[in-house]
């Protein structure tokens, strides 16, 4: 767990959430093997919130597989969904949609994304059919499904206002914060050194500035937003590149200023 915690940048408030988990069920599961009580019913269904790029799937995935290491769920798996998995078209199919994707994440974590989205569509939308098909088939199977909703905190503040009967059923909910300039940059460090790239001085500067200048942006996309920067410093690079036939291995593996720009 620890060298998966340890692969994620900053977010030492959720990663210190999780360890605290973590102790809680091992420790209750030796005391289950010892023969002492422990509490059966307790709930692991949490929500996530905070913007986008803040890894929160990363999170669930490591959730997911200490929940299976200690025995918690039978099959080490996370069912990633969000509303276009769970909504159909048409009067009675949501239900059935929405059964088939918890079906396939039972003994495992279902994590649904944006799930606020549920609940945006008025009182005619085939959204709430969802959120009764999900209530219903947890408390069905408490002890074989375990449940993470993730969203803008904003968003998620509102949909649980709105689904009192959600919102005591997900007793636990992580804030998920932006990442902090030191935290983007050594992601992108990350994604460069991981396939072999070397960033100048120049580079690392600009991509300081730019990730300054996004961040202010109210739909600034965290460790997506980092990605896209790099996916884009490569393409730039090899139009730098591309007149020069007499490349060296400094070349080919070299970023410099020339290749960051703002996406």
């Amino acid at each position: 767990m620890e060298t998966a915690l340890a692969s994620i940048a900053g977010l030492e408030e959720v990663k210190n959430h999780v360890r605290s988990l973590h102790a809680l069920l091992r420790i209750q599961a030796k005391r289950k093997k010892l023969g002492l009580p422990v509490d059966e019913n307790k709930t692991l269904h949490m929500i996530f919130t905070g913007n986008p790029g803040t890894g929160k799937t990363m999170m669930a995935r490591i959730i997911a597989n200490v929940l299976y290491s200690l025995g918690i769920i039978k099959a080490n798996k996370l069912v990633e969904t969000d509303r276009s998995g769970l909504v159909a078209g048409f009067v009675g199919q949501t239900s059935i949609k929405t059964r088939e994707v918890i079906e396939e994440a039972m003994d495992g974590v279902l994590f649904i994304d944006e799930a606020y989205a549920l609940a945006q569509g008025g009182p005619n939308d085939f959204g709430k059919e969802a959120i009764d098909t999900l209530v219903k088939m947890m408390d069905d199977h408490r002890d074989r499904l375990v449940v993470i909703l993730a969203g803008y905190t904003e968003d998620m503040e509102h949909f649980l206002s709105v689904n009192s009967g959600l919102k005591s059923r997900f007793p636990t909910i992580i804030e998920f914060p932006n990442y902090e300039l030191v935290e983007l940059m050594e992601i992108a460090r990350k994604f460069y050194y991981d396939h072999g790239f070397k960033l100048t001085m120049g580079a690392e500067a600009k991509l300081e500035e730019v990730f300054i200048e996004s961040s202010i942006n109210n739909n600034f996309g965290n460790g997506r937003y980092v990605r896209n920067v790099y996916e884009k410093s490569l393409n730039l690079q090899a139009s730098r590149l591309s007149n020069n036939e007499q490349l060296t291995e400094a070349d080919l593996t070299e970023i410099t200023a020339e290749d960051i720009e703002r996406v």
